[in-house]
């Protein structure tokens, strides 16, 4: 009657930079079937290149396995969360090789240095150093994940989610 409608919300558009240094790898190309197969979520893997794990934007830690510190959870400041896992089966070394520099609840800034890692460490302990870097299923925030050639860097790619 009075002509108001609801406001739709502008949807916000995250690119995420790897948070690793290192090669890019396919997804499917991960040796763990539930990465391989996007059965937790959308995005990319990498080869590390230096055993470093940076902060690719502004925001918290949700999260951090916090005994063995090989994986990590990620909010932007739009509620999208990512997950980096360093490395498969590397929870199997309870820490060993692994450094961190933030804990669970701490709010980081892009290049922030988050974890270190021992990429000899783990490659000879047997366990491959591949690191998924994922957008977890059901994000309510979330609507749409795809990745795409960096900018950049051709030979990077970025996650581009859309909230």
């Amino acid at each position: 009657m009075f002509g108001w409608k609801k406001k739709q919300a502008v949807p916000v558009v995250v690119e995420i930079p790897s948070p690793v240094p290192g090669t890019l790898v396919a997804l499917e190309q991960v040796p763990d079937e539930a990465f391989a197969a996007k059965m937790m979520g959308e995005g990319i893997a990498i080869q590390p290149a230096e055993g470093k794990v940076i902060a690719p934007f502004d925001g918290k830690v949700v999260h951090l396995m916090e005994k063995s510190k090989h994986a990590i959870m990620l909010e932007h400041a739009s509620g999208a969360q990512i997950l980096i896992h360093v490395g498969m089966n590397t929870v199997s070394l309870k820490g060993e090789g692994f450094t961190a520099h933030v804990k669970t609840g701490d709010v980081i800034a892009r290049g922030q240095l988050l974890l270190e890692f021992d990429i000899v460490l783990i490659e000879q302990a047997g366990y491959p150093v591949i690191t998924p870097v994922i957008v977890p299923n059901g994000q309510e925030c979330v609507k749409q994940v795809e990745v795409a050639a960096s900018q950049s860097d051709p030979a990077q790619a970025v996650i581009i989610i859309q909230c």
